[in-house]
């Protein structure tokens, strides 16, 4: 059955211009559309009672109950653990955006998995001190192992990468089913045993109550001292407090950190100040208007129809 029209759609997106840009293209042919654009809690308190469909990045959990005709939410990225609250009724049907932040997550882990083996760090602070480092070589990337602790689409897109380069790739998901061009996958229980032959560890789990701190003293303690870890998922799945301890001790190599528990890192946070740590803001998976837009106006179609909606989260499972 078709849905009566017009629609409204609340678009919102913490920051006025990009809210703009996501629902400028918003679109559906023939549709009746009535689209709403807020950038602050109190632009989506005065909009939310009238919302059909919500197409959204970490909206205010509590401006759900104001929403008595919501019946869709589509979340503005891969990760949803913002939405799943016991304030979001639970008929109202969330969606995620797959396919889209693998290629660019794929290029971050890479990226810099070059720089530390090439040793960028070290040759950029010799020119700037305008000596010759030939005391110092680059090791090869080639014949290193990856262990990608998460096999999503982002898992498997950042494996199909690495194995281009030359790297062994091991995994690890909830189940420990085979994954095509996964050398060897390990179920999560197993996480432990999975990490140890690592020279780089890549976290892109999604945050639920079983993955919450799950990267902690022993599975850090498991790793090599050589070995990277990188976390590009969810901040609160790696207990930053013992990945602090062992990286002031060297019981790892670094950590190169794009997510965190507390966004964006109080400025004061210790990680900043580490020589073995990268830093950056949350980057590696960008969200933009242009690339989510086909993916949630072909599911806006699908749902004016009355077709069943693509992407649907498991709110069980958290993803």
């Amino acid at each position: 059955m078709r849905r009566r029209e017009p629609v409204t759609v609340l678009v919102y997106y913490p920051e006025a211009r990009e809210a703009k840009a996501y629902a400028a293209l918003v679109s559906t042919r023939g549709a009746r559309l009535h689209v709403v654009t807020c950038a602050t809690p109190a632009e989506a308190a005065a909009a939310v009672a009238d919302a059909d469909v919500l197409y959204a990045w970490k909206f205010p959990a509590d401006l759900y109950a104001r929403a008595p005709r919501l019946r869709w939410l589509q979340a503005m990225g891969a990760g949803v653990d913002w939405a799943l609250v016991p304030t979001l009724a639970d008929d109202v049907v969330v969606t995620r955006v797959p396919g889209i932040f693998g290629p660019w997550m794929r290029e971050y882990v890479l990226g810099w998995c070059l720089a530390i083996t090439q040793r960028t760090e070290t040759y950029r602070a010799a020119q700037r001190e305008r000596r010759w480092r030939e005391d110092v070589l680059p090791e090869r990337l080639a014949g290193k192992t990856m262990a990608i602790v998460g096999l999503g689409d982002i898992g498997r897109a950042i494996a199909e990468g690495a194995r281009a380069l030359g790297l062994r790739v091991i995994g690890v998901n909830r189940s420990g089913r085979a994954v095509r061009g996964v050398e060897r996958v390990h179920a999560l229980p197993r996480l432990e045993r999975a990490l140890r032959d690592a020279d780089f560890v890549v976290v892109v789990l999604p945050l639920t109550e079983t993955t919450r701190g799950l990267v902690g003293s022993r599975v850090l303690a498991a790793m090599k001292r050589t070995a990277w870890l990188f976390n590009i998922g969810r901040g609160a799945v790696v207990d930053e407090a013992a990945l602090l301890t062992a990286l002031r001790e060297r019981r790892l190599a670094g950590a190169v950190l794009d997510v965190f528990a507390s966004e964006p890192l109080p400025s004061e946070h210790p990680l900043w100040t580490l020589d073995n740590v990268v830093v950056t803001p949350h980057i590696s998976g960008p969200s933009t208007p242009a690339e989510l837009a086909p993916v949630f106006n072909a599911n806006l179609a699908r749902w004016l129809a009355g077709r069943p909606l693509r992407h649907v989260v498991d709110r069980a499972r958290g993803y």
